[in-house]
């Protein structure tokens, strides 16, 4: 875990089963010292718990998962400029990535009614401010934005 008390928290899981509730609990407990846990927890959890599941069924190898609170302006440079990757944004936001070694992106599924799985990425896309995936190094991140109350 790196410094939970700023502006950015990160983890590495290893791909067992376990993770995803560590996942849970480290996120939670983080938006707790952030005095977001109110606001955010819940929907933050659930989607984490989502991705993390998905990396695990799809992936292998090591997970990362990284919280960062963004503010309108970042470094004294718009967002856009700070981090191309993922846009600008006019009010402060919660970004959540997770990442895996799987280079492929994943694919949203329209999940049927009696469908046990395939509904993490629609969670996603009907919850987040916005969504999207990029190509690392090695694999792939699948990143979210929630906006900040206030």
């Amino acid at each position: 875990m790196i410094d939970t008390q700023g502006a950015c928290a990160e983890w590495t899981f290893p791909a067992e089963p376990d993770s995803v509730r560590t996942a849970r609990r480290v996120v939670r407990d983080t938006l707790r010292a952030w005095r977001l846990e109110q606001d955010l927890g819940d929907l933050t959890v659930l989607l984490v718990s989502e991705l993390v599941t998905n990396s695990l069924r799809y992936a292998y190898g090591p997970i990362g998962v990284r919280l960062l609170r963004v503010p309108p302006e970042h470094d004294g440079q718009p967002w856009p400029e700070a981090h191309p990757e993922h846009g600008g944004h006019p009010s402060p936001a919660l970004l959540v990535e997770v990442s895996d070694p799987l280079p492929d992106p994943p694919r949203e599924r329209l999940a049927g009614p009696e469908d046990e799985g395939g509904r993490g990425l629609q969670l996603v896309a009907c919850s987040a401010r916005r969504w999207g995936t990029r190509k690392g190094r090695s694999g792939k991140t699948v990143w979210f934005e929630l906006a900040l109350p206030g």
